[in-house]
């Protein structure tokens, strides 16, 4: 399974106990905060709390072009085992 599946496999079983909001890193560099985002085939629409520099409030971004996502809630990482984290043996 390569990137482009796994980013969209983790925003479309995104679990009800993470909070939907962080700071999606672009294979661009860019960070993009959101605090919600509908999936699609191929791309995520992350909706914006704040506008950026242009006024936009969404941007849609390409699985492929996902490098990561930051968390800005403070949680346990226990919390994350229902995305299908675990302790290394």
């Amino acid at each position: 399974m390569d990137a482009t599946d796994t980013w969209r496999m983790l925003f479309e079983s995104w679990p009800e106990a993470i909070p939907r909001a962080g700071l999606l890193v672009t294979s661009f560099g860019e960070q993009v905060p959101f605090n919600g985002f509908l999936v699609s085939g191929g791309i995520v629409l992350l909706d914006r709390e704040k506008p950026d520099t242009q006024g936009a409030r969404k941007v849609m971004v390409a699985y492929n072009a996902i490098a990561a996502v930051k968390f800005t809630s403070v949680l346990e990482l226990s919390r994350f085992q229902v995305m299908g984290f675990q302790a290394p043996m």
